[in-house]
């Protein structure tokens, strides 16, 4: 009398997105775990981290908000220059002290810049910025300009 072998097979659905996530993290660890050095060895990285950032449109304005919590305000700076937004500053780490002892750290510290190419209509000298409950939120008013006019074409 012959047996039959029983096998058995799992079918998984494949996730193209999956991969592209595996790459990005592998790519993060290596351009992330080694600063890029320039002449005589200065780091010429931009940033160690980079916060969350919304940017919403109104029909007034647009405004940016950056999720900054423990960052000073004195620790951030905030630019708008040729239709670029820049902020940039730093969350300090809290140092190790006798009888406090880190078990794990994922949140981002240490310098950070972001930047935003804007719409030329921002008006830049109305550009305002508020930072309340480490929440910045950047207010880039729209410029006043003329509004579309339609042309007649005739037909000649």
């Amino acid at each position: 009398m012959t047996r039959l072998r029983e096998v058995s097979m799992n079918l998984v659905r494949w996730d193209p997105f999956r991969e592209f996530e595996g790459i990005q993290a592998r790519l993060n660890r290596m351009l992330g775990d080694r600063p890029i050095r320039g002449m005589e060895g200065e780091d010429l990285s931009f940033a160690d981290w980079a916060p969350a950032v919304d940017i919403q449109e109104t029909e007034k304005e647009y405004v940016v908000k950056a999720d900054l919590p423990e960052v000073k305000k004195e620790d951030v700076k905030v630019e708008f220059e040729g239709g670029v937004l820049t902020v940039e500053g730093e969350r300090r780490q809290e140092k190790e002290e006798k009888g406090k002892t880190f078990h794990k750290i994922e949140r981002g510290y240490g310098k950070f810049v972001r930047r935003f190419a804007l719409p030329t209509e921002v008006d830049g000298t109305k550009v305002s910025a508020e930072f309340k409950e480490g929440v910045l939120s950047v207010h880039l008013p729209k410029s006043e300009h003329e509004k579309p006019k339609a042309i007649a074409v005739k037909v000649a």
